[in-house]
């Protein structure tokens, strides 16, 4: 009798199993959700349960999710702020350091919590992510607190959701928006930082000298960006010297401009004397392009006539030999040039380009 009932509970704690492992939808209004965006070359996502208000308009907030810190009469926090969504833990998660509201935070996944108000809410940055809610939160594991202001909204927003909006090269605006309210802060790369210490990581890969163009586009990004310009001048070194190196119009004008960063002007120059004829009219007039916008009119404007030396029938040498002319001041010339490009261009959007400089030229305007 014993063994029947040994085997009976043998297969029904087995049946359970199997059944605990099958798919099936979660209960309840909740929904389990994720987004995530690259801010910079930095990954950032989000985890997270949406809640709806089902009616509950106008009880949400100082309601049903308290303001400040409270006693949930659960578990072994005193204190528990809210968890920023449902169920267990929000969580952000960061591949490299970043900044909330100006303030440091490291790479890594964290607990999210908010301390909510009327008017402001505490944002907080746990080193603890793997909790249910907010019922055994200590501060003691804060990583970060930050305070915002709390943005009221005309319409209802039902099922609460995180959004990423306002994004730049280096920053995005993430936003917590549930019934008629929006907490929104500012996430923040140091965007050189994290590209020097990407280029350094791949120089111990295969990959980054195994091509010129690598090496030529991490000096650049240097050049450009007007940092690291002592290690940048080897990247640009090697982008024309070894075995993978190539001398073009790239790596060489490249290679002038951190030279010139260092005050080698007449190296510089010998650099770039060895590039110009390698060039091709795109090239130079996107370099004499360059020049203009550093406010160096004079040089652009070799460059420029170089351009359409090299071929003045090129739609670019065309474009180039305008500009030249449109910063001398020489405003008949510069139309005659414009109309002829104007006629060359196949391409909608150069045209529509075309069509602009010669219009401001008509009007004596300068030309962007």
């Amino acid at each position: 009798m014993n063994k029947k009932l040994l085997i009976t509970a043998c297969l029904v704690f087995a049946a359970t199993i199997a059944f605990s492992q099958i798919t099936f939808p979660p209960g309840g209004p909740n929904r389990k959700a994720s987004v995530s965006q690259q801010i910079g070359i930095t990954d950032v996502r989000i985890d997270y349960n949406r809640p709806v208000v089902n009616g509950r308009e106008g009880k949400i907030w100082g309601e049903l999710v308290h303001y400040g810190f409270a006693d949930l009469h659960y578990g072994t926090s005193k204190a528990a702020p809210w968890r920023a969504g449902a169920n267990e833990n929000t969580t952000f998660t960061f591949s490299t350091d970043v900044f909330i509201e100006g303030k440091p935070l490291k790479a890594g996944k964290y607990g999210f919590f908010i301390a909510m108000g009327p008017e402001k809410a505490t944002l907080i940055f746990s080193n603890v992510s793997t909790a249910w809610g907010s019922f055994y939160y200590d501060s003691k594991d804060d990583a970060l607190r930050v305070d915002v202001p709390v943005v009221k909204l005309s319409e209802s927003i039902e099922r609460l959701t995180y959004v990423f909006s306002d994004e730049t090269d280096d920053a995005a605006i993430v936003s917590l928006q549930w019934e008629k309210v929006k907490i929104p802060f500012k996430i923040s790369v140091d965007l050189d930082k994290e590209m020097i210490a990407a280029y350094r990581r791949e120089f111990n890969s295969g990959i980054f000298y195994r091509y010129w163009q690598n090496m030529q586009m991490a000096a650049n990004y240097c050049l450009t960006h007007n940092i690291n310009i002592d290690e940048a001048i080897g990247w640009a070194e090697r982008s024309i010297n070894t075995y993978f190196g190539e001398k073009n119009f790239s790596t060489l004008s490249t290679y002038a401009g951190l030279l010139e960063k260092k005050g080698m002007k007449a190296k510089a120059d010998s650099a770039m004397q060895l590039a110009y004829p390698l060039a091709t009219t795109l090239q130079l007039y996107s370099y004499g392009r360059g020049l203009e916008n550093q406010k160096r009119n004079a040089e652009a404007i070799e460059v420029y006539k170089k351009s359409y030396d090299k071929n003045p029938s090129d739609l670019y040498s065309l474009m180039a030999i305008t500009r030249a002319h449109s910063l001398q001041g020489k405003n008949k010339e510069a139309l005659k040039y414009a109309n002829q490009t104007l006629s060359y261009a196949k391409d909608t959007y150069f045209a529509k380009y075309a069509e602009e400089v010669l219009a401001n030229l008509k009007e004596g305007k300068p030309i962007n």
